[in-house]
């Protein structure tokens, strides 16, 4: 394979119900930071079945082009589909790198894509780079269950693909994007070997706990899964979303989509509330970026405290309903 046939990064933008979902344009401000150093045109591709206003929620991110595919069948997400029209589109314009969400579509259809090319995936990963010697992305993902974080890189194939965790770059505007390249491709309906017959969809909003501004979170230090109802009304009352710890997870109190860590979510909020949680590495890699850490544990040499702007010592039943009462208040 000559490499040098292989040129520009591609971020694949991933949308839901006629909305660019937040992992796509957290992955433009990372291209961009490889763009800079590789010297690469910078691509953001949509595909659905009508992608103009699409485009226009991509434009102010700051991609050199968007190529925007309009496919009849891609009115939901369908496997078939999406792996066929990437692989096609990866073969008529052979980018050198390929950035995915490691959403639930994202972890499906990539590692197809990747098979059917021959080349390497590097999945779950929680930063990138440039390695200096060879110019190849440095992939970098947790192992061994998040004890070690390693370095991947895919120099003998081409193009390099990888999927990201949400949650783990931050989305920016960077100047609006001109150049729209439109393209009409169509699947045959023999290759789609499944239909979707109807969506049910979970009443509220549907939960993203990467893309929330305010959680509040619970570990170990909560004791047992009815107690999270008190962080549920201060999330509510605050506008935010639960979060846990990967041991209030495992000991079954809450749902594993709320979990924050390396083998949870990656998240940024403006405001991060840690109830009971110690902090371990783990979690921490998970929620130190956040705007606002407020650390609640009885324990006052608990990790959670080095990473934390706000920590108070003492019992989280007696100070998170103080809060609770206090919010009220402010809002009365």
């Amino acid at each position: 394979m000559n490499k040098e046939n292989y040129q520009g990064i591609w971020v694949y933008i991933e949308h839901a119900g006629g909305h660019v979902l937040h992992v796509g344009l957290e992955l433009l401000h990372a291209a961009r930071e490889l763009k800079e150093v590789t010297g690469e045109e910078l691509t953001a591709v949509v595909i659905a079945d009508r992608t103009e206003d699409l485009v226009e929620q991509i434009r102010p991110y700051g991609a050199d082009r968007i190529l925007a595919v309009d496919c009849p069948q891609c009115r939901e997400y369908s496997t078939d589909a999406y792996t066929q029209l990437l692989y096609d589109l990866i073969g008529e314009f052979r980018p050198s790198a390929v950035l995915v969400g490691a959403t639930e579509n994202g972890r499906d259809f990539a590692p197809r894509v990747a098979c059917r090319l021959k080349t390497g995936l590097t999945a779950d990963c929680t930063a990138l780079g440039i390695d200096e010697e060879t110019g190849d992305v440095a992939w970098t993902r947790p192992a061994f269950g998040g004890n070690l974080m390693a370095t991947i890189l895919c120099s003998n194939t081409r193009p390099q693909i990888g999927t990201v965790r949400p949650g783990v770059f931050r989305a920016e505007q960077s100047g609006r994007t001109e150049q729209v390249v439109h393209l009409d491709r169509t699947v045959p309906p023999s290759s789609i070997r499944t239909q979707i017959k109807e969506l049910i969809h979970r009443e509220g909003s549907p939960f993203r706990i990467a893309e929330a501004e305010i959680i509040v979170s619970g570990g170990r230090g909560m004791k047992g899964p009815e107690n999270f109802s008190m962080l549920q009304e201060l999330a509510d009352l605050l506008g935010g979303v639960v979060g846990a710890s990967r041991a209030a997870v495992d000991s079954g109190w809450i749902d594993s989509s709320h979990q924050v860590g390396q083998t949870g979510s990656t998240v940024h909020p403006k405001l991060y509330i840690a109830c009971g949680i110690s902090g371990a590495i783990q979690h921490l890699a998970g929620m130190s970026g956040s705007d606002q850490i407020v650390a609640i544990n009885q324990d006052p040499d608990a990790p959670i405290f080095k990473v934390a702007h706000y920590g108070l010592v003492g019992d989280l039943f007696e100070i998170v309903p103080a809060l609770i009462e206090e919010v009220k208040a402010m809002q009365a």
